[in-house]
């Protein structure tokens, strides 16, 4: 009976640890999902859907709420929640329709994942992208945890912050023009982008 309940036991931790990934398994699921729509022949006759399908994906890493919170620093706490509703939802359309581009332009680069590093709820993943030329650029993701999920921040690229360069343009808009004047910016770029 007591090698029934520890053979049990030993089980429910094997699936259990095998269940509860790690912030470098999301980032690699995630990426490689990105990667497969991509590659896919059919999906590339249907741009619309591709697009949509890779926003969903990334949408189940990248904290968005987030991003635009830290995007907005400062600023950030002097919103009523509805208006931090809204540019949290301007925010994620911003990157959305900026870098659906990009990623669509990936053309068999190859990804390296050279390290995780965790501290508490915090981690921070470092890759590298080798192009067929064999040119490399870092890129880093930084990641927290909210009930057991690791989620994306931050993502820095050959050393800068996505965060902090939206910071300070975001600042700068605000100073110039006020918060409802970056609120106009956006809805402008947003539907530029997606006209593109």
């Amino acid at each position: 009976m007591f090698s029934r309940i520890l053979y049990l036991v030993i089980t429910v931790l094997f699936f259990a640890s095998q269940a509860s990934a790690t912030p470098l398994d999301d980032v690699k699921k995630t990426v490689d999902e990105v990667v497969r729509i991509i590659a896919d022949k059919d999906m590339k006759k249907h741009v619309q859907q591709r697009r949509q399908a890779l926003k969903k994906t990334i949408s189940t890493i990248f904290d968005y709420n987030e991003m635009a919170k830290r995007s907005l620093g400062k600023h950030w706490n002097q919103l009523a929640p509805e208006e931090k509703k809204q540019f949290a939802d301007l925010f994620a359309a911003l990157l959305e329709n900026s870098y659906a581009g990009k990623i669509e332009s990936y053309n068999n680069e190859q990804i390296v994942y050279v390290k995780e590093q965790l501290d508490g709820d915090h981690a921070e993943i470092r890759s590298k992208v080798v192009t067929a030329k064999r040119d490399e650029f870092t890129l880093d993701y930084r990641m927290t945890s909210h009930n057991g999920k690791w989620m994306v921040y931050d993502v820095v690229v050959e050393g800068v912050s996505l965060v902090s360069n939206y910071r300070s343009q975001f600042s700068r808009v605000i100073t110039a023009s006020g918060y409802g004047g970056l609120i106009k910016k956006l809805e402008v770029k947003n539907s530029e982008l997606k006209s593109l």
